[in-house]
């Protein structure tokens, strides 16, 4: 974030911008006033018409403070000099929004009709039976619109500044990696498994890799995958490097249409929300959410088939719905110590009703226990992106709780993003995140062997990209400066 930071914000014309200690900051400008308080350890000036942002010192916190007071900054000039707009679509037979005063009035195909009253400093407009504008200066107060459903929903709303590069950028980000590390002199393998750690008494030796060859050094890394998890998990019981029970992620990806998550979409991009259920206290989260994305298949070892999904930065590449994960959180006491066993074992039900494919439910039939059929799901107005998902029946594949935890979560989540429990949104299966027994690690993720490191999700120490991707710069710092 520091790069952000470093960015300078321009005033425009008919803006004027005062900060009073300690750090309170008061921009001013055709379309009102916006007054926030940063924290006060920032170094905020204005110079010739120009905003700059510093930061007192190197450490972690005050790095991620400035990029984060910038981007706040520069919202509250953009507020207050254009103003923030979203157009949302109402599409659906009959589906209509009208204005009654200060309220929205929504006709959604629900038994009843959808209120909503403006806020202050956010204003609505309908010119059209099936579009809505939301107008407001302040970007914070679209966050908060949607924290405060949250709230009421019983969720809990995780705010975490996504930057989407996109699946196929993806590619060209890795290959400048490699070519950077390959200018350096550092030697890769690929196609080239790792068979097994070496360790003595308490330290690790080196590797030894399937075509026996030996790699010695002082220091190891894993960063496994959750594709390497299984293998990692055989690792540490052979060589009893200390774990503790794991969590079990299974659940289902969600898809929409766009116009149900636009708003938070636009407003988060990937809006993380947590849950606990009220009938048995499982903790539920959204999770990878991909707008104007599509589901597809991953394979594991032995063809086994789960669910994910990805998005695209090109336009070309884009489709209508939104889809996200909505995963189960499952915590397990010993004696069981299989989480990718249980994983892998609801994910096979799956594949064998469905030849080794995916399944697809709508929610209306998975709400009434009944199996979506192919001539239903044609009639669906929601079309699905992953075309040969199988129609059918996820009662037959998740256990009652697991049913009972999705079905509670959507219902939740509909307070938040109305049109989320319709009838027609789509539930895939199974998507299972393979973690091993959960590595214990210190402060600079050291397991039990001295020199041995564990990182990554496969390890259980982390959670996704970002995490994992700050993950392996920590622990590369770690290793620096016992060198």
């Amino acid at each position: 974030m520091s790069r952000i930071g470093r960015m300078p914000v321009t005033i425009p014309a008919g803006v004027e911008v005062s900060i009073v200690e300690p750090n309170v900051v008061t921009v001013k400008g055709p379309k009102g006033t916006l007054t926030q308080t940063m924290r006060p350890e920032m170094i905020i000036k204005v110079e010739d018409g120009v905003i700059h942002v510093g930061r007192p010192s190197e450490d972690k916190l005050h790095k991620s403070l400035h990029g984060l007071t910038r981007s706040l900054i520069h919202d509250m000039v953009v507020g207050v000099t254009d103003g923030f707009k979203k157009e949302l679509d109402i599409n659906g037979v009959g589906y209509r929004a009208s204005k009654e005063g200060s309220k929205l009035v929504m006709n959604l195909g629900y038994s009843h009709l959808v209120t909503m009253e403006e806020i202050d400093g956010i204003t609505i407009e309908v010119p059209a039976p099936n579009k809505v504008i939301v107008h407001g200066i302040d970007k914070q107060k679209e966050i908060e619109e949607i924290r405060r459903k949250a709230i009421n929903a019983n969720l809990k709303l995780i705010e975490c500044p996504i930057r989407h590069l996109g699946t196929e950028e993806g590619y060209k980000i890795y290959t400048r990696l490699q070519e950077h590390l390959l200018a350096q002199g550092i030697e890769m393998k690929f196609n080239t498994m790792v068979k097994d750690i070496l360790i003595e008494g308490d330290t690790v030796k080196g590797i030894v890799t399937d075509k026996d060859e030996t790699f010695c050094a002082p220091e190891i890394v894993a960063a496994i995958g959750r594709e390497g998890s299984d293998w990692f998990s055989h690792v540490c019981d052979n060589h009893h490097i200390e774990t503790k029970v794991g969590t079990v992620d299974i659940g289902v990806r969600v898809e929409v249409r766009d116009e149900v998550m636009k708003f938070l979409n636009e407003n988060l991009y990937e809006a993380k929300l947590v849950y606990y259920t009220p009938t048995f206290d499982d903790k539920v989260r959204t999770f990878c959410s991909n707008p104007s994305g599509e589901v597809a298949t991953e394979y594991y070892e032995n063809g086994l088939a789960v669910v994910n999904g990805h998005a695209y930065k090109s336009q070309e590449y884009k489709t209508n719905n939104t889809n996200f994960a909505l995963l189960v959180s499952k915590n397990f006491t010993r004696p069981f110590n299989e989480p990718i066993e249980y994983g892998k074992h609801i994910a096979q039900l799956s594949n064998m009703l469905c030849g080794g494919r995916i399944m697809v439910q709508t929610f209306g039939d998975f709400q009434r226990g009944r199996r979506t059929t192919e001539e239903r799901l044609c009639r669906n107005n929601l079309i699905p992106t992953l075309k040969d998902a199988v129609p059918g029946d996820l009662s037959l594949v998740f256990p009652y709780r697991i049913m009972t935890d999705i079905k509670e979560m959507i219902l939740a989540l509909d307070k938040v993003t109305p049109g989320i429990a319709s009838d027609e949104t789509l539930l895939y299966g199974v998507e299972v995140k393979f973690y091993s027994n959960k590595v214990v690690v210190d402060k600079d993720f050291e397991t039990s062997v001295h020199g041995l490191r564990a990182i990554g999700d496969g390890a259980s120490v982390t959670r996704g990209l970002q995490q994992a991707s700050a993950n392996g710069i920590s622990v590369a710092r770690s290793i620096l400066k016992r060198m």
